[in-house]
């Protein structure tokens, strides 16, 4: 929670700033008590008595929720703060507010674009053997689903890891990969136009793919594509085992643009460490996405320019793995090492998550709790506080093995893997 001033630029260009809605209210909380003006800001609530000026950023708030014709909203910082004595203005707050938390959540997950469809529904989440469940608003992008409850339960369902979509009169439920599933109910008239949705976009992200695996290695054939391309949908890497038996000249192509970028030496020491079968590689193409990364100018322009290019390797007794990039702007400034007990595709599975979700900005896992909470880092915070691939690769995270000299590259990422 964080002492603003509340007072706004009163002029701009000579024309003077609109003002923003005042909500009156009388509050309780262990921060600030009495009667307060409320404007429903980008960034949070900001909350004005007599005597004190305080902004409740939305990272702060874990849920909203109407009582009483007044509104509660949970704080992870100061608890409980109850808002009442708003008449007939409660409701309009409370969705004013909602609205302007939701939009926050999206940006914190990376979610960006138009919607193609926005309806409400009831949910059943199944993730890690926990289930949640709820109703929210329901919204459907080109490369995701969003479920949107007023509280920490928000997902982002990317349609990369969609393995199949079950049908009912009444539910649609989604199976991903990782034998996660996420149910629709109660969508009313939407039921069929979110399945259509849903359907159009994976169609869409998948001939996307094909065009871009075709263009990567222009030699496969038509059914080779396709297998690719159904083995690494957009954000998605894959042992190159499995690409190998698919088409020997797709691994080439890998490896030839590997081996035009500064990662090209520390791949030819991962693959004298474990089974090279074993190496997970994937790429996309960079769409842009905003957020923070590791740029290295030094990468060539095949690589650095347009192409996201990384690497999930597992250390020689299983238990330990690393993640290399070798193109975009997280290129190879340094190696990222886990330790995660022994389940190495289970941990690939994550990996892959964790990275699609973050729009493969590193930043995020390598942070601290105590970085975490800082406040130029709240929209990293409430993607993890909403994603469990983030929280399952934090948890792994054992440190970074930076690129110097060779040697001294591969002594750190050693002594990290314990050996």
């Amino acid at each position: 929670m964080e002492l603003s001033s509340l007072m706004g630029d009163s002029a701009s260009q000579g024309k003077e700033a609109p003002t923003a809605f005042e909500y009156g209210a009388q509050i309780s909380s262990s921060l600030i008590s009495g009667e307060a003006k409320i404007v429903v800001s980008e960034s949070g609530l900001k909350v004005t008595a007599l005597f004190d000026a305080v902004e409740i950023p939305y990272s702060d708030i874990a849920g909203l929720a109407m009582k009483d014709y007044g509104v509660i909203l949970h704080t992870t910082s100061v608890g409980d703060v109850h808002l009442s004595r708003m008449g007939s203005l409660s409701e309009p707050f409370y969705f004013a507010a909602l609205d302007a938390y939701n939009k926050k959540v999206l940006k914190a997950l990376f979610v960006s674009g138009k919607s193609a469809l926005e309806t409400k529904g009831a949910y059943i989440c199944v993730e890690d053997g926990i289930v949640t469940s709820g109703a929210a608003p329901i919204q459907v992008y080109d490369n995701c689903v969003c479920i949107l409850p007023p509280d920490l339960g928000a997902r982002r369902i990317p349609l990369c890891f969609v393995t199949g979509m079950e049908k009912k009169d009444y539910s649609i439920t989604l199976h991903l990969d990782s034998a996660e599933q996420f149910t629709f109910e109660k969508l009313g008239y939407d039921t069929e136009p979110f399945a259509a949705a849903v359907e159009k976009q994976i169609r869409t992200m998948r001939e996307k793919t094909l065009v871009a695996v075709r263009e990567f290695d222009p030699t496969l054939t038509a059914v080779q594509a396709a297998a690719i391309a159904k083995l690494i949908p957009q954000g998605v890497a894959a042992p190159v085992g499995r690409l190998g038996v698919i088409a020997p000249s797709f691994v080439a192509a890998l490896e030839a643009a590997i081996a035009d970028s500064r990662a090209a030496d520390s791949y030819s020491v991962f693959k004298e460490m474990c089974d090279p079968t074993q190496i997970y590689i994937g790429f996309k193409q960079d769409e842009g996405r905003d957020g923070k990364g590791e740029g290295d100018l030094s990468i060539p322009p095949r690589v650095q320019d347009d192409l996201v290019l990384w690497m999930i390797i597992p250390s020689p007794d299983g238990h330990a793995g690393a993640v290399e990039f070798a193109g975009g702007e997280n290129a190879a400034a340094a190696t990222f090492v886990y330790r995660f007990g022994g389940d190495y595709k289970h941990f690939a599975q994550k990996l892959n998550r964790a990275l699609e979700a973050t729009a493969f900005k590193r930043e995020i896992i390598r942070l601290t709790e105590e970085e975490l909470h800082q406040p130029q880092n709240e929209d990293y915070r409430m993607a993890a506080q909403r994603t469990h691939a983030i929280q399952f690769v934090r948890g792994c995270f054992t440190g970074r093995a930076i690129h110097t000299s060779l040697d001294n590259w591969k002594k750190q990422l050693l002594a990290l893997w314990h050996y």
